[in-house]
C-alpha cells in the first residue's frame, strides 16, 4: 500500500492522501510529460517535414497550390514558346538561303532573340522567382516575337513561290473590287469571342451581291454551306495550292467545274460566322494557311 505525505509550511501539520488521491497523483505525473510531447515536438516535425504551408488553415494551403499551378502553367508554356522560337529561327534561316535572300545579321525585330548565346555572368544578388504578372509579360514578349518571325517566314515563302515553276498559277489577281480593311492576315481580336485568335485571311468589306471573282485558273473542290465559313467555295490550282472563298450570298459554280483566272464565281453575303457583308479570302499552300497580301502586292 502507498501513502503519499504532503507536508507544507501552511499546514499545521502533514497531510496523508488516500489510496485513490495517491493514484491520482502518480498517474498525472505520468500523463504529464506525455502531454508536453504531443503538444510541443509533434506540431515541430510536422512543420519541418511539411515547411510553413502544414501551419495554414485547409483552404489557404489550396490557394497556395492554386497559385503555383499557375506559376507552372506560366513556365510550361514559356518553354513552349521558347521552343517555336528556335524552329522558327532555324526554319527562316534555311528559306533565307533557298530565296537568295541574306539572313538580317540583327534580329528581325528589336528584341534579343531568343537563341542568341551571349557571355554573362556576376555575383548573384537579391535572387527573387518571376512573379506571376513577370511571366506574363515574358509570354507576351515572346508571343509578339512569333508574330514577326511568322510575317517574315510568309515573306520568304512568297518570295520562293514567285521565283519557282509555280508562278504562272499562283492566285495573284484580287477576288474582288474592294479593298481589304475590315481585317488582315494575323494575330487580331475575335470580333466574336473577344478572345485573341489567328486570321487565316483577308477580309473584303462590300455590299451584298458584289462579284467574287477566281485569283487564278483552277478546279472547284468544294461548293458547299459550312457553320464556319457559311456559302464557300474552295478552288484546286496545282501543286498544293489552294483558295477559299467564304460567307458568300451565293455561289456561282460547282464543285469538280474548271474556272479561270477573272470568272465571276460567287456572290458576297453575310453567312456563317460573319458580322457583317464582306468575302473571306484565304490562300493555302498544302492546307497551311499563306499571307495574301503577299500575293496581291507583287502582282504587276
Amino acid at each position: 500500500m502507498i501513502n503519499i505525505i504532503i507536508v507544507s509550511e501552511k499546514m499545521a501539520k502533514p497531510k496523508t492522501l488516500g489510496l485513490l488521491e495517491s493514484v491520482g497523483v502518480v498517474m498525472a505525473l505520468v500523463l504529464l510529460p506525455v502531454l508536453l510531447t504531443l503538444l510541443f515536438i509533434t506540431p515541430q516535425q510536422v512543420i519541418k517535414s511539411q515547411g510553413v504551408k502544414a501551419m495554414l488553415p485547409p483552404h489557404l494551403r489550396g490557394a497556395m497550390l492554386s497559385t503555383q499551378n499557375h506559376l507552372d502553367a506560366y513556365a510550361k508554356q514559356i518553354g513552349e514558346l521558347q521552343a517555336r522560337l528556335l524552329r522558327l529561327d532555324a526554319q527562316n534561316q534555311r528559306l533565307s538561303k533557298l530565296a537568295g535572300v541574306n539572313s538580317p545579321s540583327e534580329p528581325i525585330n528589336e528584341r534579343t532573340p531568343v537563341n542568341e548565346v551571349l557571355g554573362r555572368g556576376g555575383p548573384l544578388v537579391q535572387d527573387s522567382p518571376l512573379s506571376e504578372q513577370d511571366l506574363k509579360a515574358v509570354i507576351e514578349q515572346m508571343s509578339a516575337d512569333l508574330d514577326v518571325r511568322d510575317e517574315y517566314q510568309g515573306k520568304l515563302e512568297a518570295k520562293l513561290l514567285q521565283s519557282s515553276v509555280l508562278r504562272e498559277m499562283l492566285p495573284n489577281s484580287s477576288p474582288v473590287q474592294a479593298a481589304y480593311s475590315s481585317s488582315s492576315y494575323g494575330w487580331r481580336i475575335d470580333p466574336m469571342s473577344g478572345h485573341r485568335a489567328f486570321h487565316e485571311g483577308l477580309d473584303f468589306p462590300a455590299s451584298v451581291g458584289t462579284a467574287v471573282y477566281a485569283a487564278a485558273d483552277g478546279i472547284v473542290t468544294t461548293a458547299a454551306h459550312t457553320p464556319d465559313y457559311g456559302n464557300l467555295l474552295k478552288i484546286e490550282h496545282g501543286a498544293g495550292l489552294e483558295t477559299r472563298y467564304a460567307h458568300n450570298a451565293r455561289l456561282l459554280v460547282k464543285s469538280g467545274e474548271r474556272v479561270t483566272k477573272g470568272q465571276k464565281i460567287a456572290l458576297i453575303g453575310n453567312t456563317g460566322r460573319s458580322t457583317g457583308p464582306h468575302l473571306h479570302y484565304e490562300i493555302r499552300l498544302n492546307g497551311n494557311p499563306l499571307d495574301p497580301r503577299e500575293y496581291l502586292r507583287n502582282h504587276s
